[in-house]
C-alpha cells in the first residue's frame, strides 16, 4: 500500500473529508485530489503535519506498521512541530549559550526529582 492510500483510508476510518483534511494540514485540495487521481504521494515536508492530523506516527504513515512489540527498538528520536510549544521551547534551549542551558538543566533536575 502506499502512503498516498494509507491516507485515504485514514480518512475514512476518521470520517474527514479531503476538505476537512485540506483546511486542518494547509495542503491544497488539488494536491490532495492529485494523490488519489494520479496515484503520487505527497512531498516529504508535508508527512509531520498530516501524520498530527492524521494522528499517526511517521513510521505508521510510511510503512503501514505500527512500532509495537517486545522485539523492535524504540525511536532513539523524536519529531516535534516547530511551531508547537514544544518545538518553540526546544528550539529556544539550542539558542541558550551553554552556561545558562547547563542552569536550565539544574531548574529541570530540581523540578523531576524535588527529593534531591
Amino acid at each position: 500500500m502506499t502512503i498516498s492510500e494509507r491516507i485515504f483510508e485514514l480518512l475514512k476510518e476518521k470520517k474527514m473529508s479531503q476538505k476537512m483534511f485540506s483546511e486542518a494540514t494547509g495542503i491544497s485540495q488539488s494536491s490532495i485530489s492529485d494523490w488519489k487521481k494520479k496515484k503520487t504521494n505527497p512531498v516529504s515536508d508535508k508527512i509531520l503535519i498530516i501524520c498530527e492530523v492524521l494522528e499517526v506516527s511517521p513510521e505508521e504513515l510510511l510503512s503501514g506498521t505500527e512500532n509495537k512489540g517486545k522485539r523492535s527498538n524504540p525511536s532513539e528520536y523524536l519529531v516535534l512541530d516547530k511551531a508547537s510549544e514544544l518545538g518553540r521551547f526546544v528550539i529556544g534551549i539550542q539558542n541558550l549559550d551553554q552556561s545558562k542551558r547547563d542552569r536550565l538543566m539544574g531548574y529541570y533536575a530540581a523540578l523531576v526529582n524535588p527529593e534531591a
